[in-house]
């Protein structure tokens, strides 16, 4: 996700006035800049290093189902996005900018080291009718590439059969390539053999990187904007070269935690990403009264250090419950409708979404009873705006887990047959789009408003939407080209196109998104409405895992039994979320005329 600040009234300062050492300056910019920017920019590396491997962990190295990686992986992206607020109303009240981003720096570190201990991978094991039998694995690497001669074979009366899915769900037992056995849909269940200690080890893990990053996230971009003065003309120039940081440290994150991986085990890859935020640490914490002045603790208020640190400790093992209840939580019965779907959620799910779902309503009651009519306009506009930003974050943030997922299975990864890319190195298409395009779409929004043409933000909303349903299709439409000849593996182009479509439409809603809540809101709230904007991205995450769930294939010892099923399934389910997409894009088009006449002039 990209964000950008809001733009400020230009002012300089000028350089007769400045002290000696304001002059000096890294590309024009003050030079504390530098230190923020390579801080943020391991943070990010080692964010997005992790995040990219995750996915793919849970489901080779721990064998979970494609639903429960993809419900944990939505859970745990949740937390990430909706701890920043507590985070950012600690350093604002106690303990100060500087100091929150030391220590969630710290407490992410521990983490990713503490995921990079998965101990041995589970053990594969199928149950037919109730009985248990032994699943081996030929060729078996726990990497996050696997051999391309990997085999799951079931151990019966000590004869070795391999397992092979059937397109009408039915799996094939053969013995040397010829059919044994045919056993009928739904008689054969994968299970796992997993340490309870490893997965609690896991579970602490996240939650150690959930809480650290709420205390790093939103405090680093604190100190950045303290380094000038409100009507400093550079403050939106500053802005954008920090969140250069946090792309260029996606970028290498992505490329190089895969690779490391791949090379040498799950845990050089995981523990990679810890590097990179000791080093982000290190930057804050020895950086040569570079930083003085910047991001201290608030004036006269009370040191509540100790208490702050360990409440965020006691919250740990808070969110490994909530994990561990996710985990766990079944799937509503056919037929018991939306109520019985919400019922059906997790502790979590129902925390976010319920929390989302009063507070909606109940800003807007209050905005009419207490503002004015122009006022309660405004609201009612952004509100609806939030809204459909679940819509959108919920289908773009497929990357992380149902697209990853598609990478490793249906997608031919080569590149002009010179070499292979991992499929988590497939994420990295989004950071460099954005690196390449946005400043070719900051060009032609600037070029279209000085024409008067540039869509509003409503409009601005609904090309993102449709955008992100015309990448999945243009992918669905790739893999009418994957078929028996090819593995039925899609080429790595179509996915890439994806991705720049999707990258497109990111550029369209993230970057105007904060500045929409804060000048559409009442004053008196404006603080809580940034919350809501929040709580909806965490929604959205939340969801985004849901609707990876409904993209689950079948897998034995991490693997699919059949890949045209598997091909057929992320397809038909793109299909869906691609037209809801459109649909919503469309329906927010049309309600673009009103609800740009409830902003009132304001841009």
């Amino acid at each position: 996700m990209v964000d950008t600040p809001a733009v400020e009234e230009p002012f300089s300062v000028p350089s007769d006035r400045m002290h000696p050492e304001e002059k000096r300056s890294w590309f024009g910019h003050p030079r504390q800049l530098a230190r923020l920017f390579t801080t943020e920019m391991w943070e990010r590396f080692g964010y997005y290093g992790m995040r990219a491997l995750l996915t793919l962990y849970l489901t080779k190295h721990f064998l979970f189902s494609d639903s429960q990686a993809t419900g944990l992986y939505g859970g745990y992206t949740a937390l990430v996005y909706l701890t920043p607020l507590v985070g950012g109303l600690l350093a604002d009240q106690y303990l100060g900018s500087k100091r929150s981003v030391k220590f969630g720096a710290l407490i992410m570190a521990l983490g990713y080291f503490t995921l990079a201990f998965g101990g041995s991978p589970a053990k594969p094991y199928a149950t037919v009718n109730g009985q248990r039998y032994e699943v081996v694995v030929d060729h078996f690497v726990d990497r996050p590439t696997s051999d391309p001669a990997e085999a799951r074979f079931l151990i019966d009366n000590g004869k070795k059969l391999q397992i092979r899915g059937n397109e009408d769900g039915s799996i094939s037992l053969l013995d040397n390539r010829t059919e044994a056995k045919r056993l009928p849909k739904g008689s054969m269940a994968a299970g796992a053999e997993r340490n309870s200690l490893t997965i609690a080890i896991m579970l602490i893990a996240l939650s150690l990187i959930s809480v650290g990053n709420g205390f790093f996230k939103p405090n680093i971009s604190t100190i950045v904007g303290t380094l000038y003065d409100k009507a400093d003309r550079r403050r939106d120039s500053g802005f954008t070269i920090f969140y250069m940081g946090i792309n260029l440290g996606s970028i290498l994150g992505q490329l190089f935690c895969p690779l490391l991986a791949d090379w040498i085990g799950w845990w050089a890859g995981l523990s990679l990403a810890g590097v990179g935020m000791l080093i982000s640490y290190a930057l804050m914490q020895f950086d040569g009264g570079r930083l003085d002045g910047y991001g201290e603790r608030p004036e006269n208020a009370p040191n509540k250090d100790i208490v702050i640190y360990i409440g965020a400790l006691v919250a740990v093992p808070v969110f490994v419950f909530l994990f561990s209840n996710l985990m766990n939580s079944a799937p509503a019965a056919e037929g018991s409708g939306f109520i019985g779907y919400l019922m059906s959620l997790s502790l979590m799910g129902k925390l976010l979404f319920g929390t989302f779902i009063i507070s909606v309503p109940a800003i807007l009651i209050w905005s009419y009873s207490r503002g004015t009519r122009q006022e309660a306009q405004m609201m009612t506009a952004a509100m609806v705006l939030i809204i459909f930003n679940v819509f959108f974050w919920t289908l773009f943030e497929q990357a992380g887990s149902s697209l990853t997922l598609f990478a490793d299975r249906n997608t031919d990864r080569s590149v002009f047959g010179l070499f292979s890319i991992s499929a988590p190195q497939t994420q990295n298409f989004n950071p460099i789009c954005i690196v390449l395009f946005a400043p070719l779409m900051s060009m032609l929004w600037t070029g279209l408003a000085k024409r008067g043409l540039e869509p509003t933000i409503p409009v601005k909303f609904s090309i993102a939407l449709m955008g992100v349903g015309a990448g999945f299709l243009f992918l669905v439409f790739g893999s009418t080209f994957a078929g028996p000849g090819s593995n039925f593996q899609v080429g790595l182009w179509w996915l890439a196109g994806l991705y720049l479509i999707h990258s497109l439409a990111e550029l369209c809603i993230s970057p105007v998104g904060l500045s929409m809540v804060t000048k559409r809101s009442i004053a008196r709230v404006v603080g809580l409405m940034m919350g809501v904007w929040f709580l909806s991205i965490s929604v959205a995450q939340y969801f985004a895992g849901v609707v990876a769930q409904f993209m689950s294939v079948e897998t034995v010892g991490g693997q699919v039994t059949n890949l045209k099923v598997s091909l057929d399934t992320y397809t038909s389910t793109f299909t869906f979320i691609a037209w809801i997409a459109i649909g919503a894009g469309v329906l927010l088009f049309l309600l673009s005329w009103p609800l740009q006449k409830w902003m009132h002039g304001v841009k």
